[in-house]
């Protein structure tokens, strides 16, 4: 800028070669030119104005830079202004540049300097929480989709070339599986309460024949879709109990127990006869249809996306056999009970929100959809313990089961919004 006085104390102008900063300090006595000035960093500034030359405001100045300032910029920067304010630094020498703005501050005072640092710290900060949530969101969007079944190619029990086609089988026909969340309205003589009380008994009785977990799941379904179409007296529930689970034991079982055996746990309440002919009872109003994808068949699938250990595992079966005992938790269709438990289960173990791209796309879940369920699962996890119905938590509170009742509930996920 031609005629330009030589009391500057700095110049800062912008290049537009590389896109960045060039940063020339030269000294001066009182004051410094700035090509780009933040608003903000104008406020440090004792009069606050901007200086007139020979009458007349500067020329097409430049508008304040909006680009975010680097943490390297910022640091350099400070460290030359606080070159600057010597006063024995010599005056800076005639610069030809259209694009400076003039303004005038008292460097010889402590306080101006002080402001300055505590401006530049602030911004500092401001940077940092700014570079960490960029972070984070590159992280989410960077993040790949692993191939669960790379591992199993070789492996022809794991049918690889049709795993995918047989799950969006079971996610189209799962509808057939759900219940009308209502359906105990219907019975006469018995409440969800006491369907609580027979599925909490049957859990125990599961454990303790040591039966396949596939026949557990299976034996609720098989009672709930029984009760959903047929009334039973409050005598004949266990009754309808027992049958179902023997129903589930010839489907998924290799040694299946005998009558005698449900006769005696349920202390000799009903004859053989009696259960042979609710077996057959059961079967016709469900149509012999027993091949329906239960929360068990989506569990095992969607574990594997999540690259589950055995930890995860354990409490990921816990919290979803709370929810077998649970009538309102019929709502939900199986698919998102298995991927609500198994999200609750990794909020349980990492105590933050845990839902990688896999697993959204293996289960076709976001977080958000699996949001209500999951809330109502650390409910039931936070009063496993208290109450009656304790079959599940005892369960879990063995050394076979890792504990995994023992672990505190994910309790901020009922506080997230």
């Amino acid at each position: 800028m031609e005629g330009q006085s030589e009391n500057f104390r700095g110049v800062i102008r912008q290049s537009n070669n590389h896109g960045g900063m060039k940063v020339t300090a030269q000294a001066g006595n009182r004051r410094k030119a700035l090509s780009t000035i933040d608003s903000n960093v104008i406020g440090i500034n004792k009069r606050g104005v901007l200086k007139e030359k020979n009458g007349i405001f500067q020329k097409n100045p430049v508008a304040p830079l909006h680009r975010p300032v680097t943490r390297k910029f910022a640091a350099q920067l400070a460290v030359k202004e606080k070159q600057q304010v010597k006063p024995s630094i010599q005056h800076a020498a005639e610069h030809k540049s259209s694009d400076c703005i003039i303004i005038d501050t008292e460097t010889s005072e402590d306080n101006d300097m002080l402001m300055y640092v505590q401006h530049t710290e602030a911004m500092l900060v401001e940077i940092d929480r700014m570079d960490a949530e960029v972070e984070m969101e590159d992280l989410d969007l960077d993040e790949p989709i692993v191939d669960i079944d790379d591992c199993d190619k070789k492996n022809p029990l794991a049918v690889t070339e049709y795993i995918d086609d047989i799950y969006a089988y079971y996610k189209k026909t799962e509808s057939s599986s759900c219940l009308p969340s209502n359906y105990m309205a219907q019975q006469f003589d018995i409440n969800d309460r006491m369907r609580g009380i027979l599925i909490d008994w049957l859990i125990e009785v599961h454990y303790k024949f040591g039966l396949m977990d596939e026949t557990l799941y299976l034996t609720v379904n098989l009672i709930d879709r029984f009760l959903a179409i047929q009334s039973v007296e409050r005598k004949r529930l266990q009754l309808v109990g027992i049958t179902a689970l023997l129903l589930a034991c010839k489907y998924e079982e290799v040694s299946v127990p005998v009558v005698e055996d449900l006769v005696l746990i349920s202390d000799n309440a009903y004859s053989r006869k009696e259960v042979l002919n609710m077996e057959k009872s059961i079967v016709n109003t469900l149509q012999f249809n027993m091949s329906l994808p239960t929360p068990y068949v989506f569990m095992r699938r969607f574990l594997k996306a999540a690259q589950s250990d055995r930890k995860l595992e354990l409490v990921s079966f816990y919290i979803l056999e709370l929810s077998l005992v649970q009538y309102e938790m019929l709502r939900f269709p199986p698919s998102l009970l298995a991927s609500a438990a198994i999200f609750t289960a990794q909020c349980t173990l990492t105590q933050c929100e845990t839902w990688s791209r896999t697993c959204g796309k293996h289960t076709s879940y976001s977080k958000d959809e699996l949001m209500e369920c999951a809330r109502l699962m650390v409910t039931l996890h936070q009063n496993a313990g208290n109450g009656k119905l304790t079959g599940v938590y005892k369960k879990y509170s063995t050394s076979k089961y890792g504990y995994a009742a023992k672990i505190k509930a994910a309790v901020f996920l009922k506080e997230a919004k």
